[in-house]
């Protein structure tokens, strides 16, 4: 098997394992039975213990977002920019026909390969794995593996902006726009500076650090940010998936704790 996440690509053990934690509620927001292997072969992610105390159930909540706006999509491509350990390839029912391309660096969908195949893992659709560096020419890479540009388009951008400089953030704008036809969707996250900068995430900044997964890049307007790139889009506050779905609010997005420091979600259409 090819060896577990390091650096950045650790960040996708601390996610699955909070979908793995999830998967033990009996009321939970989504169901995810590969999360516990995946981590259980990537060595656990005690060394992120401190991060998923503090942004768990904001990543559970976040999930379930996600998951609901590429099902209300219902797109005949769907493309997971950093996949990392990203299962929904497995455990969502996907329209017939749906094609799901899922974009990382190879060493990291090697692993995940490697597992799944040792999980006994099969997918609920078409799955195509693109080995790309996204800091690269993965544009070229996605259309090689067969993804159409004339066909409309879910995209997902999970936990991706944040880490990467304001110029690269930009370039897969770019290339995500260009290759999307009119209808196409888009699900995203980011962070306003303010968010940042709380008192409370200098801790998680200094381990990223250590990772080499610093975040270095925010946005304060994501609908005017995605409407320059041709989309109409529209956020959800982390309050109101809270009520939604009957949780507490996650306290790093809690307004009465931290302000008008934000976590963006956001689903957007594609009008240009």
């Amino acid at each position: 098997m090819q060896r577990p996440p390091v650096g950045v690509a650790r960040t996708a053990v601390l996610i699955a394992a909070a979908r793995a934690n999830e998967q033990r509620r009996l009321h939970r927001l989504f169901d995810d039975p590969l999360a516990e292997g995946l981590v259980a072969a990537a060595g656990s992610a005690n060394d992120l213990n401190g991060v998923r105390t503090l942004a768990g159930d904001h990543f559970v909540l976040r999930t379930r977002y996600f998951d609901d706006q590429l099902l209300v999509a219902a797109q005949p491509q769907v493309v997971l920019m950093a996949a990392g350990l990203d299962t929904r390839a497995f455990r969502i029912d996907w329209p017939p026909g749906t094609t799901v391309y899922e974009l990382d660096l190879p060493g990291l969908l090697e692993f995940k390969d490697d597992a799944l195949r040792d999980l006994g893992a099969e997918p609920t659709c078409e799955r195509v794995v693109v080995p790309c560096d996204l800091r690269d020419d993965w544009a070229t890479s996605l259309i090689h593996a067969g993804f159409d540009p004339k066909r409309p388009t879910a995209w997902l951008l999970e936990g991706l902006f944040m880490f990467l400089p304001p110029v690269a953030g930009e370039r897969i704008m770019h290339w995500v726009s260009a290759l999307s036809a009119r209808g196409s969707t888009l699900a995203l996250e980011h962070v306003n500076r303010a968010f940042r900068e709380l008192p409370q995430m200098k801790a998680v900044q200094q381990r990223f650090d250590t990772m080499d997964a610093g975040w270095c890049s925010d946005v304060e307007d994501p609908v005017a940010w995605l409407s320059g790139h041709g989309w109409h889009a529209t956020v959800t506050h982390q309050v109101d998936l809270a009520a939604r779905h009957e949780r507490p609010v996650p306290a790093i997005t809690d307004p009465r704790e931290v302000g008008d420091a934000r976590i963006w979600l956001a689903s957007a259409v594609r009008t240009a």
